[in-house]
């Protein structure tokens, strides 16, 4: 008898074939692979999908030793509920994402093959790491699957490495991701002391740490997975990373290997931890608000098009480490039914993200590889050479402003809800604050739409900046599948937003012990009611009607009035102006203006502004990160200080060598002599 299978033997089956399949590129010709890769990361991703599901729906919990490993340290692996969720994330975002690259690759393919195989290896190792890192149940394999995770994302962003500015973001990307390794492993460490050294999750679980020690396990576990996810001030390397990778890689980073960093923190925090403190979570929302605040300031004021969406990824992370934060409040305090409610929140938009900024950053690639230009300055009126990519990545903007019924308004409704809602906390300064969090995150999802704006009007409408369009090519059928995958995920968590908060009542009964199902279903699966219908409901199929009937009977009405449909062109009102231009439109700099004018000192402005007199004037602006300048600037000029001071000691001489060995031995002898008379 053939024994059932399970959802944590679906996904050891995707690991072993995509280990398999990554192996065997290598030795393929390209072409060979790229037939191969693409099309197995697909499969495996739809085979993740379903068992993340599986596991959410049916409650098909199961854990597994693995036989391999070190001696008496085996892998051991689990999926639960928590688990299950983000593998369905992995999987259903990464679909679209894939099937984008199996058309995006084919030219790297045909020109280098060397390069490309490369890449198809650490493709498909970076996908099997991110899914055994949410699969692990042992400090040692999470560990081991980080480490592999950081080290292929390094190799995928550096896989045009004979630029010389792409070789020093991938340096910068795998620093900050080393350290962020070293307080993990930090972490967890002083975890195992409290067990007595086992290292699995399991003897974690069971012990249950407080006062100082608990306090340094949650300062370690924001620092390592803080340096994943961007939080303030580890965000430096995002705006650097994800415009030196290729479009794909930067969709994969951006809108999935950061939710790594969310996991890592739900894992360690709400199941490992099993304690909490009402300072974590105050900490977490006022750094998850600062991140968010600073992301979008500084993506509303980018020229670069992949730059400006990093730093949009810094925004929606900063939302999404609030409501980490703001589910640790409301624990702590003991109000669980909001604290479920923020959870189901903080889950929803990183579901979100992955697929509108997954999309977006896909659409992106799609006018970098037709027009060969990053700069929104020389870029314009690609509707018209590019409608298929205009029209899905206008869905991702419109989710990413926050505009229903797309996606990313739900989460960010729920998430505000959350903070409007406050409950009676115990300390009379927090029910002054949370509303200020509120006003913060409005404040934010406003800068956002206006970025968006920016991004689309710039590069979308309007005329083509000095750029011949008819030499433009709009997405190949293969991206333009993996661009409406993407577009429709948008569209239906959006549309259905009480049934997939239903999927996550596993995850928020596993953690908290409360689910908020029940309530946004009191009303039917049309209606969401986070907490009662008289404090607030939304229904976006009820708004999408709404929307469509007007539109229809604008239709109708104009055709009453002998407006049959048929268009008419003529000239615009030019101001009295008859001679304008493509250099007439507002450019990406002009559009950021306003932003830049408020808030210049924070900065750090520098602007390149011609005189009167100039033939052919020139206007630049460039504006640049001061957390670079205060944080990082000094912290390299230390290093490097400390670096000479240590290198004066190698002077090539064995009597100095001698020198130290005898001074060092002195010094120990007076030490444990001390000691001894003690």
């Amino acid at each position: 008898m053939i024994p059932s299978l399970l959802p944590l033997d679906v996904v050891l089956l995707v690991l072993l074939g995509w280990g398999t399949v990554a192996i065997l590129s290598l030795a393929l010709p390209a072409r060979l692979a790229l037939t191969l890769v693409f099309p197995a990361a697909m499969a495996g991703s739809a085979l993740l999908t379903g068992a993340g599901l599986w596991g959410l729906y049916g409650d098909a919990h199961a854990t597994l030793i693995l036989p391999i490993g070190l001696p008496g340290m085996p892998f051991h692996l689990r999926m639960d509920a928590l688990a299950s969720f983000f593998v369905t994330l992995l999987g259903a975002a990464g679909m679209g994402i894939h099937t984008y690259a199996w058309g995006y690759f084919r030219t790297l393919a045909a020109e280098d093959r060397d390069g490309f195989v490369r890449l198809c290896f650490f493709y498909l190792i970076f996908l099997a790491s991110m899914v055994a890192v949410v699969v692990a149940d042992d400090a040692y394999i999470f560990m081991v699957s980080w480490e592999s995770m950081a080290l292929s994302s390094y190799f995928l962003v550096t896989t045009d490495h004979e630029i010389v500015a792409i070789r020093r973001a991938g340096f910068l990307y795998l620093l900050m991701a080393h350290l962020g390794a070293i307080a993990l492993l930090l972490c967890f460490g002083l975890m195992q002391q409290g067990v007595g050294g086992d290292y699995s999750f399991a003897s974690f679980r069971q012990t249950r740490l407080e006062g100082i020690k608990a306090s340094e396990i949650f300062l370690l576990a924001l620092l390592g997975f803080g340096a994943k996810a961007g939080l303030l001030p580890l965000h430096a390397w995002l705006p650097e990373a994800h415009p030196a990778a290729p479009s794909p890689v930067s969709a994969l980073m951006s809108g999935l290997m950061l939710k790594m960093a969310l996991y890592g923190m739900l894992r360690v925090l709400f199941d490992l931890l099993s304690t909490t403190a009402l300072w974590w979570g105050v900490m977490m929302v006022v750094l998850g608000l600062m991140t968010a605040l600073f992301g979008v300031l500084f993506a509303a004021v980018q020229y670069d098009i992949k730059r400006l969406l990093a730093y949009s990824s810094v925004e929606n992370m900063g939302l999404i480490l609030s409501g980490v934060g703001l589910t640790l409040l409301f624990h702590g305090a003991g109000k669980e039914s909001v604290a479920a409610l923020a959870l189901a929140a903080t889950l929803y938009h990183a579901l979100n993200h992955a697929f509108f900024k997954g999309l977006l950053f896909l659409g992106a690639g799609s006018v970098l590889h037709a027009t060969t230009e990053r700069n929104m300055a020389k870029l314009g009126g690609l509707i018209r050479a590019m409608p298929w990519v205009a029209g899905f990545s206008l869905v991702g903007i419109l989710s990413l402003a926050g505009l229903p019924p797309f996606n990313g308004f739900v989460s960010e409704w729920l998430l505000l809800q959350a903070y409007l809602l406050r409950p009676e906390l115990p300390q009379p300064y927090l029910n002054m604050t949370l509303p200020l969090g509120a006003a913060v995150m409005a404040l934010v999802g406003a800068l956002a739409a206006y970025a968006m704006v920016k991004f689309y009007g710039i590069v979308f409408l309007g005329q083509a900046r000095g750029m011949d369009l008819t030499e433009v090519h709009d997405a190949a059928p293969k991206e333009r599948w993996g661009l409406g995958w993407m577009a429709a995920g948008c569209i239906l968590l959006g549309l259905f937003p009480v049934t997939v908060i239903r999927l996550m009542d596993a995850v928020t009964q596993g953690l908290l012990g409360k689910t908020v199902g029940h309530t946004a279903a009191q009303n039917g699966w049309m209606w969401l009611t986070p907490v009662a219908p008289e404090r607030a409901s939304y229904s976006p199929l009820i708004l999408l009607g709404g929307v469509l009937a007007m539109i229809l009977l604008m239709v109708v009405v104009l055709r009453s009035w002998g407006v049959h449909g048929r268009s008419r062109r003529s000239a615009p009102w030019d101001c009295g102006y008859p001679w304008q231009t493509p250099r007439m439109q507002d450019s990406a700099d002009g559009f950021g203006q306003p932003i830049k004018q408020i808030f210049e000192a924070f900065f750090g402005l520098t602007r390149e502004i011609p005189s009167p007199q100039d033939a052919h004037p020139h206007y630049h602006s460039e504006v640049t990160d001061p957390l670079w300048k205060w944080c990082y600037v000094p912290l390299n000029q230390g290093v490097e200080w400390l670096s000479r001071g240590i290198g004066r000691l190698q002077q090539g001489r064995i009597s100095t060598y001698l020198l130290f060995s005898f001074a060092t031995l002195l010094i120990l002898l007076a030490l444990v002599s001390g000691g001894a008379m003690k």
